[in-house]
């Protein structure tokens, strides 16, 4: 691993992280909540005060991941959904402009798959796919050792494909509980870990779906392996029976044989993958 230290910033729906990344390891982190309601330059100040916290002259680069879509070349940034004002931000000029480094600003599932594949269980491997199963549905594509992003930083969102009366996301993500059966995800969890057979009903179904998803990317992507980020890993045991009942479908019966599957178990994994925005590039 290359010891150059680089700032991993990570924008999240409700916090601002960001820590210095060197030799795989994350020194002095920080964490401020977001104005969600606040102005293009109030949100902006808060990136400022992280950075500031972290900045020196030994620090080569600084990565971003974001939530939505970017213009990856100018590192301009669209439509972030959890904060109204930030329509159209040319991030990475802003912070190149400002602390004279290189700024590299991506999607947060690329950047998932990123600290994977740099920092986590992916460090050993050429071809993978990071899937971030949570309140959406995304991945990040790893192909011969580097991102895939496709021309429109478009590639990986398996979640907007059309599926059964909606889309893979509203049936194989958290927000499937909300949208089938009208009850929190939270709640399905808590009551799956007592037992509770209709909450574990629930979570069939989940991972029936899920696995179809999975069948989308083999067919797809052809990758060996897949590591799950998200908050509905965590309930993984629920629904890998129904999943991979699914996935024991796909009509190439040797890929399902070398396909493995595992779960992240990264610390401060947005911070690690922005950081392997830079490494990805070198």
């Amino acid at each position: 691993m290359n010891p150059a230290k680089v700032i991993g910033i990570d924008l999240g729906a409700t916090n601002l992280r960001a820590g210095l990344v060197n030799d795989a390891q994350i020194f002095n982190p920080q964490s401020k909540r977001i104005p969600r309601l606040g102005t293009v330059e109030e949100v902006l100040a808060d990136f400022y005060k992280l950075i500031e916290q972290l900045i020196s002259p030994e620090v080569v680069a600084i990565g971003v991941g974001v939530p939505g879509v970017l213009d990856i070349e100018n590192g301009i940034v669209y439509d972030v959904q959890h904060i109204p004002s930030w329509r159209e931000v040319r991030l990475k000029q802003i912070l190149e402009n400002k602390y004279g480094v290189p700024v590299f600003v991506n999607n947060d599932a690329n950047c998932f798959a990123l600290g994977e594949r740099y920092f986590g269980k992916g460090q050993d491997k050429k071809n993978m796919i990071g899937l971030t199963i949570g309140t959406g549905l995304g991945a990040g594509i790893i192909l011969n050792g580097h991102l895939f992003m496709g021309a429109n930083c478009g590639a990986g969102e398996f979640g907007m494909v059309d599926y059964l009366e909606h889309t893979f996301e509203y049936y194989a993500s958290g927000q499937f509980f909300n949208n089938v059966h009208q009850i929190d995800g939270e709640i399905v969890h808590a009551r799956a870990l007592k037992g509770d057979p209709e909450a574990l009903e629930y979570y069939a179904e989940l991972g029936t779906h899920l696995g179809n998803a999975i069948k989308l990317i083999m067919y797809t992507y052809d990758t060996p392996f897949l590591i799950f980020g998200g908050s509905v890993r965590h309930a993984y045991a629920f629904f890998q029976k129904q999943m991979w009942e699914r996935i024991d479908t796909f009509a190439y019966g040797n890929s399902v044989k070398k396909l493995t599957i595992e779960l992240s178990e990264l610390e401060n994994a947005g911070i690690l993958g922005a950081a392997g925005l830079y490494y990805d590039q070198l």
